[in-house]
């Protein structure tokens, strides 16, 4: 690099710079989105969550699909479990171990199933299944539950034990479940249980309520612009260092011409003596 031409260094310096600041640019802008993303998220939480609940019919009428601004909507459902059909989904992050969260399919009254998570258990003492899963009600149940869309299935392509499933994957629950309710199970969206009536005597442990940390989007798309400008700041830096360099050197030159030509002076004031 010290072989080139100053101007030659500034300019691929300042290049440098340049994209430098542009790949921060493009950083920035990813963490303004999904700040943005994640806004959005807190206030459909805070607009739905604690909503009054609904029938089913008003926000997934038969053969409709959720619309995504209702997810956690509670709706208000009237039916049976079909407790045969009931299902673990495992490896979910709960109680700082890797807990399974209990799935049953709920048939309403109009032959409709939604699929409930009504919470979820620990792994067991000496086996990674539950020691014991708490039973639904039987019979007529009036259920509370918030809508929730189905989740993609494991890129990993992990499957499952038989009474398992590796993910909310609706479409593969309804696989998994009885002909009878898989036909009917609806696939766009499952409910996370809020309230049963009449409540058994032992439940699930209950889901945690979504975060309410805006997290460090922002914070982070700020830190990338800080970043491009030190960038350019640095690069300024570094010029400013090398002319002070050259300036010095040129200065220290121009001393020791002065120091040479002064002992040749006296030199020769000496030989002329």
């Amino acid at each position: 690099m010290q072989a080139l031409p100053r101007a030659g260094r500034w300019a691929i310096y300042v290049s440098l710079a340049v994209v430098f600041a542009i790949a921060c640019a493009f950083l920035s802008n990813w963490q303004f989105t999904r700040n943005e993303e994640r806004s959005a998220q807190l206030a459909l939480v805070e607009a739905n969550y604690d909503a009054t609940p609904v029938p089913l019919d008003e926000l997934i009428p038969a053969g409709g699909q959720l619309d995504p601004g209702d997810q956690w909507h509670p709706v208000r459902l009237v039916g049976e479990y079909v407790a045969d059909d009931q299902l673990l989904v495992r490896n979910r992050p709960h109680g700082g171990t890797s807990a399974f969260e209990v799935l049953v399919p709920f048939r309403l009254s109009d032959g409709r199933v939604l699929l409930i998570d009504r919470g979820w258990v620990a792994p067991g003492d000496d086996q990674p299944e539950p020691e014991a899963v708490p039973a639904p009600p039987e019979g007529q149940v009036t259920v509370i539950a918030r809508l929730k869309p189905g989740e993609q299935l494991p890129s990993s392509g992990r499957t499952a034990p038989a009474g398992q499933v590796p993910t909310i994957h609706l479409p593969l629950v309804a696989e998994s479940v009885s002909a009878d309710a898989g036909e009917a199970l609806e696939v766009s969206a499952y409910g996370v249980m809020a309230s049963e009536d009449p409540a058994p005597a032992t439940v699930p442990q209950s889901l945690e309520s979504p975060s309410e940390d805006p997290g460090p989007h922002l914070s982070y798309a700020i830190q990338w612009i800080l970043f491009a400008v030190m960038g350019f700041v640095f690069i300024g830096y570094v010029i400013r260092t090398e002319r002070r360099h050259r300036r010095e050197d040129a200065e220290e030159s121009s001393r020791r011409r002065d120091r040479d030509a002064q002992d040749e002076d006296a030199l020769l004031d000496a030989a002329g003596r």
